[in-house]
């Protein structure tokens, strides 16, 4: 049933969507808050589930279960909650129009997103970025991006990566050969190769490209791009080796990265617990320790606090409902 990982959030047995809402009703109305009540609903139903739920909620009570929430609740935890209740396409939609909105550009989640999508996710979110900001994605992305950086996010916003799984040593050997001559063996980088290369070629294809370039250097690729590439275009790429050569460790990584250094950085971290939690989560949980010695859980205890960390931790499948 989950081919391409184990989640820890799953669809509910027994599903009773009115049950549910009211429940939520419950813990909303009148003086104070059951928090609890919240997140033994909200974070132990699928995200196709809550979206009952929220119809049901307003069928019953006429009223929008997402406003409810967010007059009763604040903080990460009123975050956490809402982007839970939101439809994962539109959540991911919303994500990439921040990033770009406002003074500066949040590249981080521009890699993170387009960098692992497969073609269906792209153009689903496509669809529903144009759908509710009125405005193509790629419009919005060349506009508030430039370079090279620019180059690899429209290519990755096409969708248009081959994905047959088939692979061919002969042409990985001339791909890894044109990533050399490309880069380590010119003075100057020819970026369009690179980006040729790994927007176009299959995830099975681009590791066999890998060990072809290890093969004719002694080191690998991501060392090379590390050497030839700076800023957002290298950690773009690098995301994209990241994603090819072991999505869970890449994700893993990102998570820990939201929470190192001094104050946790809540909005990547509640983006990827809310999208992987239903994917791959128990997997990339094992990744974590194994990566960084110590369990997920440890240090999201460490930099949250609440219901906020008490909702995160049923969403990564450490606490069951009472």
């Amino acid at each position: 049933m989950y081919p391409f990982g184990t989640p820890t959030v799953r669809a509910a047995p027994d599903f009773n969507p009115v049950a549910d809402a009211q429940a939520l009703r419950k813990a909303m109305k009148g003086f104070g808050t059951d928090e609890d009540a919240l997140i033994n609903v909200i974070c132990r139903r699928s995200n196709e589930q809550r979206q009952i739920i929220a119809r049901e909620y307003k069928t019953n009570f006429g009223k929008d279960l997402i406003e409810d929430i967010k007059s009763e609740t604040s903080g990460n935890f009123e975050n956490l909650l809402v982007a839970l209740m939101t439809p994962i396409v539109d959540f991911y939609a919303k994500e990439l129009h921040d990033a770009m909105s406002g003074v500066g550009t949040d590249e981080d989640v521009l890699i993170e997103v387009l960098g692992s999508m497969s073609n269906y996710e792209i153009h689903t979110i496509k669809f529903a970025f144009e759908k509710i900001y009125g405005q193509s994605l790629e419009n919005q992305l060349i506009s508030e991006t430039s370079g090279n950086f620019k180059r690899l996010l429209v290519s990755l916003c096409v969708g248009g990566r081959d994905e047959s799984g088939v692979t061919d040593p002969v042409a990985a050997q001339n791909d890894a050969r044109e990533l050399l001559k490309a880069g380590e063996l010119r003075i100057g980088t020819d970026e369009s190769t690179f980006n040729m290369v790994l927007c176009q070629r299959n995830y099975a294809q681009i590791r066999l490209i890998c060990d072809e370039y290890q093969k004719m250097t002694g080191h690998t690729l991501e060392k090379a791009i590390r050497k030839e590439f700076s800023g957002d275009i290298m950690e773009g790429l690098l995301a994209i080796i990241g994603v090819v050569c072991n999505k869970t460790e890449y994700f893993a990584s990102l998570l820990k990265k939201s929470m190192a250094g001094i104050g946790t950085n809540d909005r990547q971290l509640i983006r990827l617990v809310v999208t992987r939690c239903e994917i791959d989560m128990a997997d990339i949980k094992t990744a974590f320790e194994r990566l960084y010695g110590k369990s997920l859980k440890s240090w999201i205890k460490g930099d949250t606090s609440g219901h906020y960390k008490h909702a995160l931790y049923a969403l990564i499948g450490e606490e069951r409902s009472s």
